[in-house]
């Protein structure tokens, strides 16, 4: 059962992303994107990692907490631009969680561990780490992958496609890896995994 202190932290990030003017569409109805995301993470989370303490919670609903507020366009172009602002993102949102868990009355130290968790700190020792990026991973693959892999196929780059799933392999633990290859794929996408994995 959800404390008072965590249903509150979630529901002041959910506000949060409910501002978000990008939209996406999710059963048909256009929604605000992060406000969505955010709930696709938690769903993802509750159903394969069910007892994930609070820390682990609140960091999956804030991965993405106000991304729209840093752009990518305001980074320089290519690779290192785009890790820029990858490393950017991961500190904004950070911060912006630990400021609401303190606010919320969480203690500092469960705040601060948060914030270390969206910020990707210590990815392979860190469980809690581990399994925000595994949530984020599956989420990808279930619901943005086929959009994503349409986008490049189309322009004759399937080799980005199958690049880019051999990285989100390689973040994954064994268990996201099972998780994943227990997942129904449309048959344009399972050979782009087969692919990937071959």
């Amino acid at each position: 059962m959800p404390t008072i202190k965590l249903t509150a932290t979630l529901t002041a990030i959910d506000a949060i992303n409910n501002q978000d003017q990008n939209t996406i569409t999710f059963n048909d109805i256009s929604h605000p994107k992060e406000f969505i995301y955010g709930q696709q993470m938690s769903a993802c989370l509750e159903k394969h990692w069910p007892n994930s303490d609070d820390v682990l919670q609140i960091a999956v609903r804030a991965q993405h907490i106000k991304r729209w507020q840093l752009k990518r366009i305001e980074f320089a172009q290519g690779k290192a631009g785009y890790y820029q602002w990858r490393i950017a993102q991961g500190k904004f949102h950070a911060q912006l969680t630990e400021q609401i868990m303190l606010e919320q009355g969480y203690e500092a130290k469960l705040a601060a561990e948060t914030a270390s968790i969206l910020r990707k700190e210590n990815l392979k020792t860190n469980n809690n780490t581990q399994t925000l990026e595994d949530v984020a991973c599956l989420v990808f693959l279930q619901y943005y992958f086929d959009d994503f892999a349409q986008k490049y196929t189309e322009k004759d780059n399937e080799a980005k496609v199958i690049r880019i799933v051999q990285k989100t392999w390689g973040k994954m633990s064994d268990k996201a890896h099972d998780i994943a290859l227990a997942m129904t794929f449309p048959d344009h996408l399972a050979t782009l995994i087969q692919k990937a994995l071959a």
